[in-house]
């Protein structure tokens, strides 16, 4: 079993921009294929640029706020209650485009 809290869980940067805050849920390695789960937070205007994985499929639920995701040059308008998964090698940026914190729930899975 594990157990963890948003409220006990160290705030990170996120590797793709270090002006993004994450809270990391549960870590690489402690469960088979899941590379991570964590929540951040993107200040307005700020961006986790583009960029793929080989080995990884990745899901990005919005939980407030609103930005845009790029998957492939392809631009997706989010909002609360949206979720995107995103495929091995496709390459994508999330920037949040409004005037208030964006906060996105997301997991990695290894393939």
């Amino acid at each position: 079993m594990i157990v963890s809290s948003l409220d006990s869980a160290e705030e990170l940067d996120v590797s793709h921009n270090s002006k993004i805050k994450k809270h990391v849920l549960v870590s690489n390695g402690e469960i088979n294929h899941l590379t991570n789960f964590s929540k951040a937070i993107f200040p307005p205007g700020e961006v986790a640029h583009a960029h793929k994985h080989h080995d990884m499929t990745e899901v990005f639920f919005i939980l407030s706020g609103q930005g845009v995701i790029s998957v492939n040059g392809k631009c997706i308008p989010l909002t609360a209650g949206m979720c995107v998964t995103i495929e091995p090698d496709e390459i994508h940026e999330l920037k949040n485009t409004g005037v208030t914190n964006m906060a996105v729930m997301y997991f990695g899975i290894k393939t």
